[in-house]
């Protein structure tokens, strides 16, 4: 890539641009490096994400040694244009200590990175529900409504599934916007709750949706269900 492909960039003295690496998925920061004119035009080139190393004065590309790749999905600037956001798919861990993404220490109040680590930084408001409620069948809680389900076993969590279907269908054929929002939430939780009970994490369940995004058509026979796009 040559700088006149390159107008409207904002370099810094150093001929940098910091780049956010996100997971294309479900929008977990994994990462935050530095690339240059070089680094952007490799990264575009091959879809794997390249960075200038500040440190060894040298181009380098994610996972060359390791393995654990980032594959380009899709490249965004910022509005100063001085800031490159990544949406990328993960092979194997980011960070190099083997953890998903390198966010994963808390500051306290004062200001202090916490020693214990947390995946708490990790994608949105349904991966914390999960998390919440994992937490809840291993230690269940007096008054608690997730424990309370999870005491009633997996048929008492999917008739709630089927009850706040049917919700959402009359909420839908009724028309109100903010029944059809309430009921979808509650089916949301309940549907969160199937997978607490069998382990499944949202991640695979994105994973499955990131598999059929973008392909038309009906699946085959076998499989069931249509693909999306």
């Amino acid at each position: 890539m040559d700088s006149n492909s390159m107008t409207g960039l904002k370099l810094d003295e150093q001929g940098l641009l910091p780049a956010v690496i996100q997971d294309w998925l479900d929008g977990t920061v994994l990462m935050l490096g530095y690339m240059n004119q070089e680094a952007i035009g490799k990264t575009i080139a091959t879809r794997s994400v390249h960075f200038w190393s500040r440190s060894r004065r040298s181009l380098w590309e994610k996972g060359e040694t390791s393995g654990h790749k980032l594959i380009v999905k899709d490249l965004f600037i910022d509005c100063d244009r001085d800031t490159i956001l990544v949406k990328a798919e993960q092979v194997g861990p980011t960070c190099h200590t083997g953890e998903r993404a390198c966010f994963f220490s808390r500051l306290d109040s004062q200001g202090r990175p916490q020693e214990a680590r947390t995946t708490e930084a990790s994608g949105g408001i349904l991966d914390a529900v999960l998390r919440t409620i994992k937490e809840r069948r291993a230690h269940p809680q007096a008054g608690s409504y997730t424990s309370k389900l999870f005491e009633g076993g997996q048929d008492k969590i999917l008739k709630k599934v089927a009850e706040e279907a049917g919700e959402v269908l009359l909420a839908a054929k009724g028309g109100k916007k903010e029944e059809i929002i309430y009921e979808t939430a509650d089916l949301f939780f309940h549907a969160l709750m199937v997978l607490g009970y069998h382990d499944i994490t949202l991640q695979e369940i994105l994973a499955e949706l990131g598999r059929r995004f973008g392909k038309p058509g009906l699946r085959t026979a076998n499989s069931g269900g249509a693909e999306h796009g």
